[in-house]
């Protein structure tokens, strides 16, 4: 059976900065994890950032993570998503689905690095690093992409 990596904010764990969660409630997700398909991680705190922690957004002329107090956390994002690639080599895992706009874990948005509220177009460390693997990256803006991939898989 096909597992899929998964952003533990939408499992319901509290690991974001702020230490909430963002959890998503799908009748699909439910059915994966009572499965147990689903590998969690939150790159941020695999990569050794504590919850909580200063917002962090990925400055556009540097590519580096900065945190709203200029501290630059760019390599705990990179260990982090390189950690997430080796959980998907351990378990083949050939789809992730990650918390869009996530300076790690974002998929088509990020924020634009003035920690204005401003998104733009861009993709994450950890979402970066996978699609460039060949890992399929989803989020859950468009979880329904990914849940008939998956059922294709199935089907054959």
């Amino acid at each position: 059976m096909e597992k899929i990596l998964v952003s533990a904010c939408l499992l319901g764990d509290k690991v974001r900065y702020d230490g909430g969660s963002q959890q998503l409630v799908d009748r699909s997700l439910l059915k994966w994890q009572s499965e147990q398909r689903l590998v969690k991680i939150c790159p941020e705190i695999s990569g050794g950032l504590p919850v909580p922690r200063a917002p962090a957004e990925i400055e556009a002329l540097t590519s580096r993570v900065i945190t709203q107090q200029a501290v630059d956390v760019t390599d705990e994002f990179n260990c982090g998503a390189e950690l997430a690639l080796k959980l998907c080599k351990l378990h083949d895992i050939r789809f992730a689905l990650l918390k869009e706009s996530s300076p790690s874990c974002g998929s088509s948005t990020i924020y634009d690095g003035t920690f204005s509220g401003t998104k733009i177009i861009g993709a994450g460390i950890t979402a970066q690093l996978l699609t460039n693997n060949g890992i399929k990256v989803y989020s859950e803006k468009n979880i329904e992409l990914l849940i008939v991939e998956i059922t294709k898989l199935n089907e054959l």
